[in-house]
């Protein structure tokens, strides 16, 4: 590890003295200014591991001086504790980055099997999802709404844009279960309804390849609020690719070029989508204790009102704070799964 950990430290002082250079071009200035910023973190905590390693060789050869001996012992037991810790950090640093993670995304959030209660609950998440875009200043376009009467959703299809989008929600894909009394309920009697979520990491259109002969367009007129020109222009489109049977939709914007645009950057998605999980299906059987599968069928966490909890059933958390995250407040959540994901890396590889 520290071999490998040299050499990332002498690629950035190279990349720094490139960087330097008077006569560097334009382009050359964006290719290895993302190089280093690629580099950064890993350089910083290994120049802080060194420096660790450095005041512990210090400190052992003043423990031989009895005037310093003490002080010299106490700060030895704080940076062996860190030391390790620093390691450990090094180590997930130098992992394979999942190759999507710092990609947009697209959620969708369908209700699921409880009627009226399962569209509340899903309009409840879309929320939560909101609110934390929010929080990390990332930008939500709806790209598709489909709404009940009472201020649920059927569905709704969002694109996430921002920093590190898909690294932070791609452990949401799956089968979200709210118990609570509904609000129609006179008896007071508990309900578990259900909402499906799927987060798509959006692939650059050089990543997926859509020939148009394999695309049935059609246009129809958009329904729903928005307007008089909802029902005099036939500006919604759906694009059925013929090869997988994949169908998607758009009908938010008032021109059909911004619909078509929408729905082709969906159906890229899903195709992506597609060969994500024949790769993550290559990788089980070498992986069998990854985090969930991202299989949308699999009940991932429960939403308990009565008790105000959540638990995430694939790490057995469970939070007693059920109004901060359904406002948002995610954090606790993501970094659990984050965390307990790259642990599990972490052993394939002390065993691979």
């Amino acid at each position: 590890m520290l071999k490998r950990l040299e050499e990332v430290e002498k690629k950035y002082l190279e990349i720094e003295k490139t960087l330097s250079k008077p006569d560097i071009s334009p382009p050359e200035i964006h290719k290895y200014s993302k190089e280093l910023s690629d580099l950064d973190e890993v350089v910083e905590v290994y120049r802080k591991y060194k420096s660790v390693l450095e005041r512990i060789e210090e400190n052992e050869s003043l423990l031989k001086d009895k005037d310093l001996a003490e002080l010299a012992r106490e700060e030895l037991d704080v940076l062996e504790n860190e030391l390790p810790e620093l390691e450990n950090e090094l180590r997930l640093l130098l992992l394979p980055k999942d190759p999507n993670d710092s990609k947009n995304v697209f959620l969708e959030i369908r209700g699921g099997t409880g009627g009226d209660e399962a569209a509340l609950f899903a309009a409840d998440l879309f929320r939560m999802y909101t609110r934390y875009a929010e929080a990390n200043r990332w930008k939500v376009e709806i790209i598709s709404l489909s709404e009940t009467g009472i201020g649920g959703l059927k569905e709704v299809i969002a694109a996430i844009e921002g920093k590190n989008v898909y690294s932070r929600l791609k452990y949401e894909s799956g089968v979200h279960r709210v118990q609570r009394v509904p609000a129609t309920e006179t008896s007071g009697r508990i309900h578990t309804s259900t909402a499906t979520v799927a987060v798509l990491a959006e692939p650059d259109e050089v990543e997926v390849e859509v020939d148009e002969k394999d695309l049935k367009v059609d246009t129809y007129r958009a329904s729903g609020p928005g307007g008089q020109h909802v029902n005099k222009t036939d500006s919604a489109i759906r694009i059925t690719h013929l090869p997988t049977g994949i169908v998607v939709q758009c009908q938010d914007e008032r021109s059909q070029h911004k619909n078509r645009a929408h729905a082709m950057r969906m159906l890229r998605a899903k195709l992506y989508e597609i060969e994500e999980q024949k790769r993550r299906s290559e990788l089980a059987s070498t992986r069998k204790s990854l985090v969930g599968s991202g299989d949308r069928s699999e009940k991932i966490r429960t939403y308990n009102f009565r008790d105000g909890r959540i638990t995430d059933h694939r790490i057995g958390l469970t939070l007693y704070k059920i109004e901060a995250v359904l406002n948002g407040d995610m954090d606790e959540l993501v970094d659990a799964l984050t965390t307990h994901y790259q642990t599990e890396i972490l052993k394939e590889a002390a065993f691979s």
